[in-house]
């Protein structure tokens, strides 16, 4: 089974609500795809048309080739998350997972191997019912991973997790990825996703709004803002014009200078024997791109205080 996720075309409806709008997107191989997007853009409901949970009106998703629904025993190709505290809360979490392998062929120690790894083996014979959230996604995890499923899809991962949590679930995904895995992984953390993944699919009102590397996302948005410090702003400021620069002044002794690289702005200065302490090229944060991204796209905003 090829190792992919595709998403064509998709369009939904839910009464007057369009869900989808055209969604279309592939998830390949041997990387973490972050899948963001505002409250109501479409994430769960590509997700769970993905996972056969929801019938698309058009389009198709595919999964290794093949629609989900099409796959006999499904857990072995592939592992999905969608609610951690979709379970039997009466049931012990190993219990829980034998069920699952049960139904897919797979044995008890695929269940104890899974266990292990997401840290359950200690707490395996308690009831789910009684475990934190950060317990339950681990949990959600594991059953996930049971049939060592070459394609993941996993809705907030991070959710519930402690720091030490967050740390093993970034290690987690990089070596499903490492492993030649297609891993989509839809979160709300824009810290998290910047860490972990390598490309990004942004969307917003039921479309695709972007879709590129976190990299090269990044960069865009960075563009060539450098802050500069110097005692000799003025002096500074012409050289840097005279190169084709433009400048802003934030301080005294702070200017904002566009238009050069920083490497560019020390040889201008350096020439000319202009003092400077600090040349700073400007280095976006995941979490500020996806801001200017779907700045258009946030169907639900909210007001402001009211104060009396």
């Amino acid at each position: 089974m090829r190792a992919t996720i595709e998403v064509i075309g998709l369009r939904k409806r839910f009464g007057p609500t369009l869900a989808l709008d055209g969604m279309s997107f592939t998830v390949q191989p041997g990387q973490v795809t972050g899948f963001v997007g505002p409250n109501g853009a479409g994430k769960s409901t590509t997700m769970r048309v993905v996972l056969g949970l929801d019938a698309a009106d058009k389009g198709r998703a595919l999964v290794g080739g093949r629609p989900y629904r099409s796959l006999s025993d499904p857990l072995r190709h592939v592992g999905a998350l969608l609610d951690a505290a979709a379970l039997q809360p009466g049931r012990t979490a190993r219990n829980h997972l034998l069920w699952l392998a049960h139904s897919q062929g797979l044995g008890a120690a695929r269940v104890d191997e899974v266990l292990e790894l997401t840290g359950l083996s200690g707490v395996a014979r308690r009831r789910a019912g009684g475990y934190s959230l950060g317990m339950r996604q681990r949990l959600g995890i594991a059953a996930a991973l049971l049939g060592d499923p070459p394609v993941l899809l996993l809705d907030e991962p991070f959710n519930g997790l402690d720091p030490e949590g967050i740390v093993w679930m970034r290690e987690l995904l990089a070596g499903l990825a490492g492993q030649g895995r297609a891993v989509l992984v839809s979160s709300h953390l824009m810290s998290e996703l910047q860490d972990t993944a390598t490309q990004l699919v942004v969307v917003g009102r039921g479309r695709v709004i972007a879709d590129t590397s976190v990299a090269a996302l990044l960069s865009a948005v960075s563009g060539d803002r450098v802050t500069l410090r110097t005692t000799a702003g003025p002096a500074a400021a012409t050289l840097l014009e005279e190169a084709g620069a433009s400048v802003e002044f934030l301080g005294q002794d702070t200017l904002r200078v566009s238009g050069l690289a920083a490497e560019e702005i020390v040889g201008v200065l350096g020439a000319q024997a202009v003092p400077f302490s600090e040349v700073a090229a400007h280095r976006a944060t995941l979490e500020e791109a996806y801001m200017t991204l779907t700045r258009d796209a946030v169907e639900f905003r909210a007001g402001r205080e009211v104060t009396q």
